[in-house]
């Protein structure tokens, strides 16, 4: 369902592992908004809902809501270091369109709420 890189897992690893977010998450989902129309939410939680689907992979695990599922199916997380900065980077193949930043998308058959980026 979500393919995690060798330097997306170890940052992942890393953050997760921070003194404040012992036993937590990574919760991978899709809101409304973005210059696309659909915005990627990657968020530290330690809180498991009614809905959420656990993917173990293996020294952490992800949570995604079932009401995420059909945006980011076969999502690949990758994290990239340039320089002085870095980011994790998100290749979806579920995507038609998508903003210069990569941070907002959109589908062939849904284009979400268009609102202009932070």
């Amino acid at each position: 369902m979500i393919q995690v890189s060798e330097a997306a897992f170890e940052k992942i690893v890393e953050i997760l592992s921070s003194a404040n977010a012992r036993n937590s998450f990574l919760r991978v989902g899709v809101d409304e908004g973005g210059c696309s129309g659909l915005s990627y939410s990657l968020i530290v939680d330690e809180q498991k809902t009614e809905g959420d689907i656990l993917l173990n992979k293996g020294e952490f695990s992800i949570l995604v809501h079932t009401n995420s599922i059909k945006y980011i199916e076969g999502l690949q997380i990758d994290y990239e270091e340039s320089g002085m900065l870095g980011g994790f980077t998100l290749n979806n193949p579920n995507a038609r369109a998508s903003c210069g930043c990569g941070a907002s998308f959109r589908m062939a058959n849904y284009r979400g709420e268009v609102k202009k980026c932070d």
